[in-house]
């Protein structure tokens, strides 16, 4: 199976399009030769008509080009009519998307007003009971059945009215079914999906798109690219085009991050046809992130000259002959659709740091940086440079070239690629990783997050957001034993931000880690005021994973790997969980933050906070 036309070379998988409203009136389409298309959603009530047309007017005026709003109940969807009205009469006729879980019937009610409607195949036709259960093939074909029963309604309402659609899969929200046969796995998530696409194909009903959401970057990368090289198997005429997310990435800093590894390093691969950026922060944040990832991806991908990234036949870049030729056929170093590091001996880094083998990857930084943070450090802190660039025996070598055996003493050498390269960081540490493959050796890679630089520094928006597409593109593809920041140009925030990318990609874990999801209509509380107050009370607990989520919408299996989570379950109530277990339910929201610090001490994770005072000390 492919994933994409060629890991080492970037050209974007051309689909068909989906039109979503009328184009020349407000109107977008989707794939093709048009460029990726932008998304955000509301945060308010559906039912507050007034707030939802101001939130969607200030989404339009940012570049939002695709707006969502939840629509959980038939009421809810039912006043989309009034939203779309008032949106009309302002001038305004941005498309919007009803998002549907639970209810098929909101669903029908929702396509009578709104150009496009989201639904989730582990929610829309399922009740969700945890059951163990295993399938005959009969059983299987039955529920396959009842499923076509509850879906094909609503397929039928959007290809009379023009309606496009998105069968939107989540990493925490398969059915049982699934669950049974497949598993909570990606297998299972694209199964799900490609079984609601079929009914919609055996209505001759193509006007769809299909996502993969996964909170964890890694998860979500390994979904789109085993939805897409299934797609090719089924054949040419299944090129739908996709939407790509990192559901659930939180905030700030890590947010960026999480999302820029997922988005960018499947936009760099030449997938993705919308996107959106799911911040918990207010919606119009989200669509400057797109913009800013969107504006650098033709950059990272080695594309010159429009910035936004457009199929194959309309990017003016040019490709050396001699950079494309020999590429395809060099073995992948990696498995596209399973992760596992590379396997590669320990070496030293210096007297007391190893990398390579089963150590974790390692932080290095230049002399420059080194001399200006190292006085600033404390002995026992978790955020320091771990060797330093100048001093290593590293082997910079052009993966353009074949290597030859001679060049490399031992597998134990540290090797890198050397600065200059005209190649994009992912292609050259992939050809690096590709030809050490073919030659035989297993040596621990440097990976740096840029090799050339312009004649003006990067802003730190763009260089966090480079850094993590170069650095967790690779390390997503098990690639790197050791990184290198240098296109941030301060010293300690070069620092800073290489540990939050290994955090992001889950490689080593060096702080509290979160789970928060972006906040929409069902959201049972204010999601950046209880997450400030969570991150107040539990910042310092070092690998210590909590997800934040305004309601179960998109499953329990969604916070699988955090340790405890803090989900609305009604009005002012909350429910704790741990793991992917609710433990504690209906917690006034008052109460709800000292009962999930007491359900932190009570697993033995909780550790007090060190003062300012002994710090100095």
């Amino acid at each position: 199976m492919r994933y994409c036309e060629n890991p080492f070379l970037f050209q974007r998988r051309l689909t068909r399009e989906v039109v979503v409203g009328e184009p020349g009136r407000g109107g977008v389409i989707i794939g093709g030769k048009h460029p990726v298309v932008k998304q955000s959603m509301l945060t308010c009530d559906t039912m507050d008509t007034a707030e939802c047309v101001k939130q969607t007017l200030e989404l339009v005026e940012v570049g939002c080009e695709i707006v969502r709003i939840t629509a959980p109940t038939v009421k809810d969807a039912a006043n989309l009519e009034h939203i779309v009205r008032e949106l009309h009469a302002r001038g305004c006729r941005v498309p919007i998307v009803a998002d549907i879980h639970f209810k098929p019937e909101a669903a029908l009610e929702a396509a009578k007003w709104v150009e496009k409607v989201r639904i989730n195949p582990g929610n829309y036709a399922d009740s969700k009971k945890f059951a163990v259960k295993e399938y005959t093939d009969d059983a299987y074909a039955d529920e396959l059945r009842r499923i076509k029963e509850k879906f094909a309604p609503l397929v039928r309402v959007c290809k009379e009215l023009g309606r496009a659609m998105r069968i939107g899969t989540n990493h925490g929200s398969l059915s049982d079914r699934i669950m049974n046969r497949y598993g909570d796995s990606p297998l299972g998530m694209v199964e799900s999906a490609l079984e609601f696409a079929r009914i919609a194909r055996g209505m001759d009903y193509h006007n769809f798109v299909f996502s993969m959401k996964s909170s964890n970057p890694k998860v979500m990368i390994e979904c789109y690219r085993l939805l897409v090289a299934r797609l090719e198997q089924e054949g040419p005429d299944w090129n739908y085009p996709i939407h790509l997310g990192v559901t659930e990435a939180g905030e700030g800093e890590d947010g960026r991050i999480k999302s820029a590894i997922g988005i960018g390093s499947l936009l760099c691969d030449g997938l993705g046809d919308t996107i959106r950026v799911s911040l918990t922060e207010d919606s119009p944040r989200e669509i400057a992130v797109c913009e800013d990832l969107l504006a650098q991806v033709p950059v990272l991908a080695n594309q010159v000259g429009r910035g936004v990234l457009t199929a194959p036949d309309a990017v003016d870049g040019t490709r050396r002959a001699e950079d494309s030729a020999p590429y395809p056929a060099l073995p992948l170093s990696y498995d596209p659709f399973e992760f596992e590091r590379r396997e590669t001996p320990e070496t030293d880094l210096s007297e007391t740091v190893r990398c390579g083998g089963e150590q974790t990857v390692r932080v290095v930084v230049t002399r420059a940086t080194f001399d200006k943070v190292a006085p600033k450090i404390l002995p026992k802190a978790d955020v320091k440079p771990e060797a330093v660039y100048e001093d290593l025996n590293v082997l910079e070598l052009d993966p353009t070239r074949d290597l030859r055996i001679e060049q490399i003493n031992c597998d134990s050498q540290l090797v890198t690629v050397q600065d200059g390269v005209a190649l994009p960081p992912i292609t050259a540490f992939r050809l690096l990783a590709a030809r050490l493959k073919r030659l035989g050796r297993r040596n621990p890679i440097l990976l740096k997050d840029c090799l050339n630089f312009g004649p003006v520094p990067l802003t730190p928006e763009v260089a966090l957001l480079r850094a993590a597409v170069n650095l967790g593109a690779l390390l997503a593809d098990g690639i790197g034993d050791a990184i290198l920041v240098r296109g941030e140009s301060g010293a300690g925030l070069s620092l800073r931000l290489a540990f939050n990318v290994l955090q992001a990609a889950g490689c080593r874990s060096f702080k509290t880690d979160y789970v928060a999801c972006p906040s929409c209509g069902r959201t049972l509380f204010n999601l950046q005021t209880v997450t400030a107050r969570i991150k107040a009370r539990t910042v310092h607990l070092k690998g210590v994973k909590i997800a934040i989520m305004g309601c179960i919408v998109n499953g329990p299996g969604e916070m699988a790997d955090a340790d405890f989570g803090y989900v609305g379950g009604a009005p002012n109530k909350i429910n704790l969980y741990v793991g992917k277990k609710p433990v504690k339910f209906n917690i006034p929201e008052s109460e709800a933050v000292d009962r999930l610090v007491d359900l932190i001490k009570e697993h033995g994770k909780w550790v007090e906070p060190v003062s300012e005072e002994a710090v100095a000390v």
